[in-house]
């Protein structure tokens, strides 16, 4: 039980270290925050929360994933190696390709009630 509970602390340490230490983790929150103040402020119903709630943190856990690959990759090599680029380029692109998906989505949500 003590090695299951040590595994929250060791992930809540990632969480925390990533958002302190990532820029994009940062602006992500921040993001996160203006579209939760934004939702109350626009009333988004249960349905609508299910989903933001998904994105915020799929995106939250995605930059978490691109951080950790660029550091192993870093880890594995100091050398330019057109892998080790590759490796966290595809790793951006899936962070890119989750990111504009979600502003579609949350561009989808929140417009009709504004302008109605």
């Amino acid at each position: 039980m003590r090695k299951f509970l040590q595994s929250f602390v060791y992930a809540w340490n990632g969480i925390c270290y990533g958002i302190g230490a990532e820029r994009n983790a940062k602006v992500h929150v921040m993001a996160a925050i203006i579209v939760i103040v934004a939702g109350f402020m626009t009333g988004l119903s249960q349905s609508e929360w299910f989903i933001v709630i998904i994105l915020i943190c799929g995106m939250l856990a995605l930059e978490l994933m691109n951080s950790a690959v660029e550091r192993v990759v870093d880890l594995l090599t100091t050398e330019r190696h057109i892998l080790a680029k590759q490796a966290k380029d595809l790793a951006a692109g899936a962070v890119l390709v989750y990111a504009i998906g979600s502003a579609i989505i949350g561009l989808m949500l929140f417009v009709p009630k504004w302008f109605n």
